[in-house]
């Protein structure tokens, strides 16, 4: 078996049982370690990582930013590939990767990734990605965000970044009601954010956001081109703006029962 890279790969994780044993496959063969760090699964995510060779730790929820934070405290390594649960590392990306660290070149500090949507019930990859974030990248020249809701890598100033080629496939979608639960969970999130960050609710965005998502997702991010389960992922995505928009109302004007 060839050497394993010097990048520890972190992972966060909460009932994700029927799907993180695939994220951890796609890398425990040729990275150092991965770890994944459990909120308080109810499912059998921890048992299923651990069996998959992963390195599992618990830490109470804190927000996605902090909680990536406290997995890149856990690395041994100055490299880091961060991948979510419901993401897996496309073979011709783990091949960059490797060629990268065995050509003996100068290396960037960090490296932007495109992560495509495969089409719910399909092996198809959407042609359009909308996330190219910084996912392999030097703990010694950047960390993620504290931001509970936007969980990005924050670069030094003095860091080198570039482009991988390569690809990660994002299976967002475990079914129809996990993908509700969790447009749910994060959309309260946002608009706790939006609101922290003195955002006020406007009756022009909770009219407009809808429609206008519904054309970015189904014209602008092309997912015209996966048919009817295309016209899904664009709904899906009109939702979730509008959700936002008025739990952002609901959190500004509308005083609720729990609030007593």
């Amino acid at each position: 078996m060839p050497a394993r890279l010097p990048i520890s790969v972190t992972i966060i994780a909460v009932n994700e049982a029927d799907r993180i044993a695939a994220a951890i496959e796609s890398v425990i063969d040729w990275c150092d370690e991965v770890i994944v760090i459990d909120s308080g699964s109810k499912d059998e995510t921890v048992a299923v990582s651990a069996q998959a060779g992963a390195r599992t730790l618990y830490n109470p929820w804190p927000g996605y930013g902090q909680q990536k934070r406290f997995a890149e405290e856990q690395a041994r390594n100055d490299w880091i590939l961060n991948i979510d649960a419901d993401e897996r590392i496309l073979p011709e990306l783990r091949e960059e990767i490797e060629q990268l660290f065995a050509s003996g070149e100068a290396l960037a500090d960090g490296y932007f990734i495109a992560i495509h949507d495969r089409l719910y019930g399909t092996d198809r990859l959407s042609a359009y990605t909308p996330y190219k974030p910084v996912r392999l990248y030097k703990l010694s020249k950047g960390r993620y965000s504290e931001s509970p809701v936007h969980d990005r890598v924050q670069m030094n100033p003095d860091a080198r970044t570039a482009k991988l080629k390569g690809r990660m496939a994002h299976d967002s979608l475990l079914s129809f009601h996990h993908r509700v639960a969790k447009m749910n969970g994060y959309t309260e999130a946002q608009a706790s954010d939006m609101r922290a960050r003195g955002r006020k609710p406007s009756t022009f965005r909770i009219i407009v956001d809808f429609w206008s998502g519904f054309i970015s997702g189904y014209f602008f991010r092309g997912y015209w081109r996966g048919g009817l389960m295309g016209y899904i992922y664009a709904m899906n995505f009109a939702y979730s703006r509008f959700l936002r928009q008025i739990k952002l109302y609901e959190q500004s004007c509308i005083k609720t029962d729990k609030d007593g």
